[in-house]
């Protein structure tokens, strides 16, 4: 994959957990109750205990992190930028497979919405990975960036 194509799918992808984020962020301050079609275990899962960390959602943290991962493109490019990608979507990896733990083997019920994050996630680290292990001369840096990509 070029790395143009590597950074569209990135961001596409950051965009997905962005917007999954956020639909449980809304949910969460609204009182609603997340649309769950697949397992019937959202509602569950989002008034469990796990559902906050230290008082903040869950969900806003993800929001928060997804926020972050996007930022990161509008940055300089360069290897501090993809290492940081990297550490953002390891960090946001690790706690989701804490968080899919607790929905399977603690609370005993599945989101779809936590998994399709997890998912997003896992994705969002391989990417990242393969794009930070590139090495220089197989990479071009002008793509690494939203604020680098040109315009046509």
């Amino acid at each position: 994959m070029s790395p143009r194509r590597r950074t569209a799918a990135m961001v596409t992808v950051t965009v997905a957990g962005l917007a999954i984020a956020t639909y449980l962020t809304i949910v969460h301050y609204t009182g609603g109750e997340a649309i769950c079609q697949l397992s019937g275990g959202c509602e569950k899962v989002q008034t469990s205990s796990y559902a906050d960390l230290a008082g903040v959602p869950v969900a806003l943290l993800g929001l928060i992190g997804y926020a972050a991962i996007l930022a990161t493109f509008a940055l300089p490019s360069g290897d501090r930028v993809r290492l940081l990608r990297v550490l953002l979507t390891g960090g946001g990896f690790a706690f989701s497979a804490y968080l899919t733990y607790a929905e399977v083997f603690v609370i005993e019920a599945i989101c779809q919405w936590c998994v399709a994050s997890a998912v997003v996630m896992t994705i969002l680290l391989v990417l990242t990975a393969i794009d930070f292990v590139q090495p220089p001369d197989d990479r071009d840096d002008r793509y690494s960036s939203l604020a680098d990509t040109p315009v046509s």
